[in-house]
This record gives structure tokens, C-alpha cells and sequence, in this order.
């Protein structure tokens, strides 16, 4: 190969890295990204899914649909609705059977006490 031409691809690969592990450097280091007072309504859904599957576990445990009712509202809106769309989710991207069979138990329950609740 050609001196100049191996001068130049050396120069391009090195140019590479550096600009690579600067813009590392300052991402990582110098300004990295600062989350602060960030609420579970923020999560993607399929951290939210999780979120409610981790609902429905600890509700099956402890039977207080209340803490569920309180912990699901942190995800905003109506808890039902949240079940419904992590319920709907986890069963399109292949969550367990007695992961799916705990949150349909847990949004039974919720449907069953507001019917209850409602005159």
C-alpha cells in the first residue's frame, strides 16, 4: 500500500476513535443526563407493564387492594385503564401465564370493588 494512503486511513481511524471516546467523555462525564424528581407516569410502557405485574404480586401477597389502588395511581389516570393497557401489552409481548393470570385477577378485583362502590 501506498505511504500517503496508509497515512491517511491511519489518520481517519484515529480521527474516529478520538472524536468516539471525546464525545463519550463529555456524555458520561462532562454533562450527563440528570433525571430529577421523575414519577412512575414518565415510565415506557413496558416499564409501566412491569410496574403493574409488580402491583398485582405484591396485592395477591397481602390482599390490600387499597396499596394496589394508591400504587397504581402513581401511574396516572384511572387504575382499571392502567391495568388494562399493561394487561394488553404483556399479552402481546409474551409475558407468562401467571404473570397475565395475576393481573387479570388483580383488574377483577378492581372492577369488583367499584362496581360495589357505585350507588
Amino acid at each position: 500500500m501506498d505511504p500517503h494512503r496508509r497515512r491517511r486511513w491511519l489518520f481517519f481511524v484515529l480521527s474516529i476513535l478520538i472524536g468516539l471516546a471525546a464525545g463519550l467523555y463529555y456524555g458520561w462525564v462532562v454533562r450527563p443526563v440528570r433525571y430529577i424528581d421523575t414519577s412512575p407516569d414518565t415510565l415506557r410502557q413496558d416499564y409501566k407493564a412491569d410496574f403493574v405485574l409488580m402491583v398485582a404480586e405484591a396485592w395477591e401477597a397481602t390482599g390490600d387492594l387499597d396499596m394496589a389502588r394508591r400504587y397504581l395511581a402513581l401511574l396516572g389516570g384511572d387504575p382499571v385503564a392502567q391495568v388494562e393497557q399493561a394487561l394488553r401489552y404483556a399479552a402481546q409481548v409474551g409475558y407468562g401465564p401467571a404473570d397475565l393470570h395475576r393481573m387479570r385477577n388483580l383488574l377483577q378485583a378492581l372492577r369488583g370493588a367499584a362496581t360495589e362502590a357505585a350507588p
